[in-house]
């Protein structure tokens, strides 16, 4: 859909350059799956298992069912809308122009803040006496990759990806050695009634939202309608076996205590194990996962930002591409800005939930434009849009309360100031005629 703002080149002004389509089947996978894989994985079943005791396992399968749901519907609709952006264009193709920028704004807003999470947790994995100076380096860095071109990412994203597979199947195996607690160590207290599984599906969900990337790099994607819902699929079924399969072996292997409360728990399952001497080799495997997560996000979060400047819900120039490599540099670099300015400026390490809010209300409106399109696939019932719709709503209001709200008033700060921004633009349309 052209928003009315575009208007024809002239002869003197060329059109303005478009990405282009340089990504296959593996590479969007492994982006995908590298986003998912992220410093996620390394400190996320903490939080959810502190939540939802013996029950992380039901927690992970929930955020899995959710996530299929919203995986379905991101597929359907990128096939259709092969353009960077994904549910933002989406949302603004089929429901309109508010809920299309409630998912952009909620996704640029809430992935900011998790890239900044993203390098200052690898900065305390490398040296937590320098672990700032550490982000910030990795923020600068892993922007200049982005900026030589879509596919040094997907190349420096699959390197990063090995790495991390690697050391978490080595955690797997020093958890399946043991020595494992005595029996009923790995027991806890379940929660009031289970419900508390479901905040801390919501907190696991912030784990399985990586195949996003997929979505808003549409449109540097070859053949997309056969690319786009191939490699969703494939990277969220990878990655729901990994993270459910690390659920139970975590709680077979550490006591309950100690994996509710630990800030490393995958380090902790090799530290207690038969193979605690490659205890650096999990060090070194999260510092990667940290990187390659970053670089996914940043490279994600610029797309949706260059999406939204093309129809002017951020400023225009953050839609200009160039270079010799094609990239939305502007968009680019602003983000890495905004994350080296809350590096700077705020304790990131408690985001989890926050952005996991702002994902889930991004997904929503995903099942919502899905579940107008008229034609669909087997496999893409209009039930199943309606069941990730309803989901995402529910995992994002039983989310601790802080990050309700934070990111609600994010929210509400956005939509304001767009509002403002149409009523001024309108009063400048009717004096100019």
């Amino acid at each position: 859909m052209a928003s009315r703002h575009q208007s024809h080149p002239s002869p003197e002004q060329p059109p303005p350059r478009q990405l282009e389509r340089r990504l296959g089947v593996v590479d969007s996978t492994a982006i995908g799956l590298g986003s998912m894989l992220g410093a996620g994985v390394f400190v996320v079943f903490a939080p959810a298992a502190a939540l939802a005791g013996p029950l992380l396992a039901v927690a992970a399968a929930v955020a899995g069912v959710i996530a299929y749901c919203n995986a379905v519907a991101s597929a359907q609709l990128a096939a259709i809308y092969p353009s960077s952006g994904g549910t933002y264009v989406y949302g603004r193709n089929r429901l309109g122009e508010w809920p299309g920028f409630i998912a952009g704004w909620g996704f640029v807003t809430g992935k900011t803040a998790s890239c900044a999470a993203m390098a200052l947790t690898f900065g305390h994995y490398v040296a937590p006496q320098f672990a700032t100076p550490l982000a910030l380096a990795a923020v600068v860095v892993l922007t200049g990759v982005n900026l030589l071109g879509i596919t040094r990412t997907a190349l420096l994203t699959r390197i990063l990806l090995g790495v991390v597979l690697a050391t978490l199947a080595f955690v797997a195996a020093a958890a399946i050695l043991g020595p494992h607690p005595a029996p009923g160590g790995t027991a806890g207290a379940a929660p009031a009634g289970g419900w508390a599984v479901l905040p801390a599906a919501g907190l696991m969900f912030f784990a399985f939202a990586g195949y996003a990337r997929i979505a808003t790099l549409g449109e540097e994607v070859k053949d997309p309608t056969r690319t786009i819902p191939r490699a969703i699929l494939a990277a969220l079924g990878a990655a729901f076996v990994i993270y459910l399969g690390l659920a139970l072996l975590l709680q077979w292997h550490l006591p309950a205590e100690q994996l509710a409360t630990s800030t490393a728990p995958l380090l902790d399952a090799v530290t207690s194990s038969q193979l605690s001497a490659g205890a650096p080799f999990v060090q070194a495997g999260a510092a990667a996962a940290c990187l390659g997560a970053l670089l996914a996000l940043i490279t994600g979060v610029g797309r949706t930002a260059m999406a939204m400047a093309r129809e002017r819900d951020l400023p225009s120039p953050l839609a200009r591409v160039g270079g010799a490599h094609t990239v939305p540099y502007l968009a680019e670099l602003a983000v890495a800005a905004a994350v080296i300015v809350l590096l700077l400026t705020t304790n990131v390490l408690t985001v989890v939930g926050f952005s996991s809010f702002g994902v889930l209300i991004y997904y929503s409106v995903t099942n919502a434009a899905a579940f107008t399109l008229p034609a669909r696939p087997w496999h893409a019932p209009r039930w199943l849009n309606a069941l990730g719709f309803l989901g995402c709503l529910v995992l994002a209001v039983t989310l601790p309360p802080a990050s309700v709200l934070g990111m609600a008033a994010v929210l509400a700060v956005g939509l304001a100031g767009r509002f403002l921004v149409l009523r001024r633009r309108g009063r400048v349309r009717k004096a100019a005629a």
